[in-house]
């Protein structure tokens, strides 16, 4: 009895898009980014897509005055956070 994967064992490119698996494929012949399948054919709802949004942390109320003065002084101490393990 043989094991059947439902991943291929080379990715294979469709229309520019780099696919694991038969899901990947459809989505790429309809245009639609296999990663971010929510952004639509052509990525045209990219936009509204939660899978492309990058910001980490969105300050708002105080914290928000806060962000704004650090972007212009850059130096300033508290200024920078390094959240590196």
């Amino acid at each position: 009895m043989s094991l059947v994967s439902s991943n291929y064992a080379v990715p294979v490119q469709v229309n520019g898009y780099s696919c694991k698996n038969c899901t990947d494929v459809g989505y790429a012949e309809k245009h639609i980014d296999p990663a971010h399948p929510q952004s639509g054919p052509y990525n045209v709802d990219a936009e509204s897509d939660p899978s492309r949004w990058n910001d980490a942390v969105t300050f708002g109320g105080r914290l928000s005055a806060i962000e704004q003065s650090v972007s212009r002084t850059p130096n300033a101490v508290g200024g920078l956070i390094d959240v590196r393990a």
